[in-house]
């Protein structure tokens, strides 16, 4: 293999972790997303699971994050709004990637 061929496997490497990483923060923030909801929704121990299990899945409709947006501002029609729920996820989002990053140390 010349340099060449090395330096881009090495960026296609770099490029699929950092893919995976985003997945699986994605995920995380989700389920967290999901279990703050449930929090609202006054569902605790399984039931919690279970519904942040639902949101995860919700997201798997359509690219992007907007899918889940719209199960929880429905489920949560009332006791949270719009702005409230984008907050809570872009708060959220942050926290995932910091445990996953801790998680590899």
């Amino acid at each position: 293999m010349t340099t060449f061929d090395n330096r881009e496997q090495a960026f296609e490497n770099k490029f699929a972790h950092d893919e995976e990483m985003q997945f699986k923060a994605e995920a995380r923030c989700n389920r967290l997303l999901g279990l703050w909801a449930a929090d609202l929704l006054g569902k605790s121990g399984a039931d919690a699971e279970s519904y942040a299990q639902e949101v995860v899945k919700a997201d798997f409709e359509e690219a992007g994050f907007e899918d889940v947006l719209r199960k929880v501002n429905s489920d949560l029609e009332g006791k949270a709004s719009d702005a409230d729920v984008r907050a809570k996820r872009a708060e959220l989002l942050l926290e995932a990637k910091a445990q996953i990053l801790n998680a590899l140390d």
